[in-house]
C-alpha cells in the first residue's frame, strides 16, 4: 500500500465523476422515490406509497411481463446464436476461406452495435411499415402477401418485430466476444479430439463450449443488464405501443417521469429496476465465480 501510494492521486478523477455520475443520482433516485414530486417545488415524504402503488400498477407487471421477453430476444438467443455462428467462423470459414473472410464475416455482424440507435431504429420503421415498408413489400411480391402486417402496429405482433430487431442489433456482440476467447483455446486440444475422431459437433460440446465459459458468462451478463434497461429502440420504434403492447419499465419510468410529471413514481419504478439488475448481475457473478472454481 505505501508502494502504490503515489498511484492514488490518478484515480481522483474517475472517482469524481463516478460520483457526480452514478453515485449522487443513484442516491437522489432512491430518495425521491419515497416522495410525492413534480420536478418542481420541494419534494413531500409519501414513505412507500409510491412502492404500494407501484406493485398494484398493472402496467408495471406488464412492463416486466414484456422485459421477460426481450431478455429472451437480447441475451438468450443471441448468446446461443453467437456462440454457434463464432465456431462456425473460425473452425470452418478461417480454415476453408482465410482468416480475412472470418475477420470480414465478424465485422459486418458487430456493425449494428456501431450505429446509433437512432438511425437503426428508424431504418427498421421504414422496413416494418405497413404501406410502403420493405418486408411487406417482398412478401407481396413473392406471393405471400396474405401474410403481411403491421408489424408495429398491431399489438398481437409489435413486441414480437422488436424482438425479431433487438435479436438482429445484439447479435454481432456475442460472436466477437466467443470468436476471442476461441483464438486463446490450444490448437492442441482439437488436433487431439481429432485423432481421436470427436466430430466437429463433439467438439464443440466438449471443449469450445467449455474453454470459454467465462466468455460466456460475461456474454450473458452485459446482454441480460442492457436488456433489461432498454429504452432507444423501443422509443423510437413503437413508443412502447401499440396499447402498452411494448411497455418496458424503463420506458414505463421515462412516461412517468417526463409525461406525467409523476418524478417520485418514475424513481421508484427505476429503484426497483436498479435493484433487480443489481441482483441478477450479482448471481451471475456467483454462478461464474463458482463455475471457474470447479474448473
Amino acid at each position: 500500500m505505501k508502494k502504490n501510494r503515489g498511484y492514488a492521486i490518478y484515480l481522483i478523477p474517475g472517482v469524481l465523476a463516478s460520483l457526480a455520475v452514478i453515485v449522487v443520482p443513484l442516491v437522489m433516485t432512491v430518495y425521491v422515490s419515497f416522495t410525492k414530486w413534480t420536478g418542481v417545488g420541494t419534494p413531500r415524504w409519501v414513505g412507500f406509497d409510491n412502492y404500494t402503488r407501484l406493485f398494484q400498477d398493472t402496467l408495471f407487471w406488464q412492463s416486466f411481463s414484456n422485459i421477460g421477453l426481450l431478455v429472451l430476444a437480447m441475451a438468450v438467443v443471441p448468446t446461443l446464436l453467437g456462440l454457434f455462428l463464432a465456431a462456425v467462423l473460425f473452425d470452418y470459414v478461417a480454415k476453408k476461406f482465410g482468416d480475412r473472410w472470418a475477420g470480414t464475416l465478424r465485422s459486418g455482424y458487430y456493425i449494428p452495435q456501431v450505429l446509433p440507435v437512432a438511425v437503426t431504429g428508424i431504418v427498421w420503421g421504414w422496413i416494418l411499415h405497413p404501406d410502403y415498408g420493405a418486408l411487406n413489400k417482398i412478401m407481396e411480391s413473392i406471393g405471400l402477401g396474405g401474410l403481411t402486417r403491421n408489424w408495429l402496429g398491431d399489438p398481437d405482433y409489435a413486441l414480437y418485430s422488436v424482438m425479431a430487431v433487438m435479436i438482429w442489433f445484439q447479435l454481432g456482440y456475442p460472436v466477437v466476444m466467443f470468436m476471442a476467447g476461441l483464438s486463446r483455446v490450444d490448437p492442441e486440444l482439437y488436433e487431439a479430439a481429432d485423432l481421436d475422431g470427436a466430430s466437429w459437433w463433439q467438439r464443440f460440446r466438449k471443449i469450445t463450449v467449455y474453454m470459454i465459459r467465462p466468455e460466456f458468462y460475461v456474454v450473458l451478463v452485459t446482454t441480460t443488464i442492457a436488456a433489461l434497461k432498454i429504452f432507444g429502440q423501443v422509443f423510437v420504434l413503437t413508443g412502447g405501443g401499440p396499447s402498452n403492447a411494448t411497455l418496458v419499465p424503463s420506458y414505463f419510468a421515462y412516461k412517468n417521469f417526463f409525461e406525467k410529471a409523476q418524478v417520485g413514481y418514475g424513481s421508484a419504478i427505476s429503484t426497483v429496476l436498479t435493484v433487480l439488475i443489481v441482483l441478477l448481475a450479482f448471481l451471475f457473478l456467483r454462478l461464474q465465480h463458482r463455475a471457474e472454481e470447479t474448473r
